[in-house]
């Protein structure tokens, strides 16, 4: 069984038995020995150690993953800078669609607030939201004076800004720098099987933490769980039909249906993978055969943008922080959405393509707004459903901004975009990549 089909049926699982236990608990109807037994041995006990044990794992992934992916990405954008121009456009614009993704998934959840209503219920009342520090005080303190003590009290912005300059760094060091690169390379590989490691787990952490707060939630949750599982697919719809057309259309002049269109393909498989690494292949093939992008542009842009590029990740981070705060009563204020968005953008480059991946974000975003981790037990039940789609949206978003590029650099095949027929694109490939 695939593990998309473990954690739906671990959600379904934990809701069935979370309502269950709940309904024990307040009816008294088997009794209060057997009642006791069930709130301090199963869901007091065995579930909350499970699910405790689930959370101190994703924060225990959040530091190595985004310090080792942050410099990967970093020394490769580096190493790729001759091409100048090109990556710079790339890189400007996965971070300012990224922006406009979190900003979107803010208003809305700030508009239609999923989580109130359940101010205090699940123990808001331990939990105070750190005072809001000056403007300044927050620009000066992304920069680390001793990178160790960030990585140790978990400070991501500084962690962040150390990552890009050590990266830059080793694309700069000639030969002693291929060889640190190699060896971050390397780590980058083990800390991705750690973070499979852990989703092979996944399904156990999502039972044990939905049927402990079910239980003491009652089904109130289930209905303000619905409220933020639409509030986030409707942030990603707009931002995948709308937004993404809006720019594609101002930028290119082009149909942005047709771009959506043949994408239709890719989005299908990022759908059923959760998965923009997995999903790699496909893209690139897609914007190359069906899209008509020249591979010089292409081979670039879509890797890159697998890395940097997490606008459907963002959202839900948004959504998510949103709904915490409303959830567990705490009021983060404007300097506090601020940081959000500052630390998702910077973040989305570190976020590796691989499904589950965005929780662990979401712990570093919750962390770094002073909001409690604890909150992710509550959106992870529906979060692999809603990772399928955003791994979607994050992938149409790479095929635009390699579109938009290869458009401003001459780079993309007019006759290729606007033919529908695709098997003679594919047939016919390297004849119209020459052309182009």
């Amino acid at each position: 069984m695939g593990l998309t089909k473990q954690i739906v049926l671990a959600m379904i699982a934990g809701i069935a038995v979370g309502l269950l236990f709940n309904f024990f608990n307040t009816s008294q109807i088997l009794g209060a020995g057997v009642t006791d037994f069930i709130n301090n041995y199963l869901t007091s006990g065995l579930f909350d150690i499970i699910g405790r044990i689930f959370i101190a794992s994703l924060k225990l992934m959040v530091v190595p993953l985004v310090l080792v992916s942050l410099v990967c990405g970093s020394c490769a954008l580096s190493e790729g800078s001759r091409m100048g121009v090109l990556a710079g456009k790339t890189v400007v614009l996965y971070l300012v669609t990224t922006a406009l993704a979190i900003s979107l998934a803010l208003l809305l959840a700030l508009v239609i607030q999923p989580g109130s209503g359940l101010e205090g219920i699940v123990g808001g009342g331990t939990f105070e939201a750190k005072p809001s520090p000056p403007l300044s005080d927050v620009l000066v303190n992304i920069f680390p004076t001793n990178p160790v003590e960030a990585m140790a009290k978990g400070n991501m912005l500084q962690i962040i800004v150390f990552a890009l300059l050590m990266g830059y760094a080793i694309s700069r060091s000639g030969k002693p720098g291929q060889r640190i690169a190699g060896f971050f390379n390397d780590l980058n590989d083990v800390i991705m099987r750690m973070v499979s490691v852990l989703m092979v787990f996944a399904p156990y952490g999502v039972f044990a933490l939905l049927a402990n707060k079910i239980a003491q939630l009652g089904l109130d949750a289930i209905l303000q769980l619905l409220k933020y599982f639409m509030v986030v697919l409707l942030a990603l719809a707009l931002h995948g039909l709308g937004v993404y057309s809006l720019l594609f259309k101002l930028l290119t002049g082009l149909n942005p249906l047709q771009l959506l269109k043949k994408m239709r393909p890719a989005m299908v498989f990022a759908f059923s993978t959760a998965s923009s690494a997995a999903t790699m292949p496909v893209t690139l093939q897609t914007v190359e055969k069906r899209l008509g992008v020249d591979n010089k542009v292409a081979s670039f842009t879509i890797p890159l943008g697998a890395t940097i590029n997490m606008d459907g990740t963002a959202i839900m981070q948004g959504v998510a922080t949103v709904f915490i705060s409303q959830l567990y009563g705490i009021e983060i204020g404007l300097m506090g959405y601020l940081t959000v968005i500052l630390t998702a953008t910077l973040a989305s480059i570190g976020t590796a393509g691989v499904p589950g991946v965005g929780l662990i974000m979401l712990a570093m975003v919750l962390q770094q707004v002073g909001l409690p981790l604890e909150g992710i037990a509550i959106v992870m039940g529906v979060d692999r459903l809603l990772d399928m789609v955003r791994t979607a949206v994050n992938i149409t978003g790479d095929a635009v901004v390699t579109t938009i590029v290869a458009k401003s650099e001459g780079a993309l095949n007019l006759g290729t975009f606007d033919d529908d027929n695709y098997h003679s694109v594919v047939n016919s490939g390297e004849e119209r990549t020459a052309t182009s």
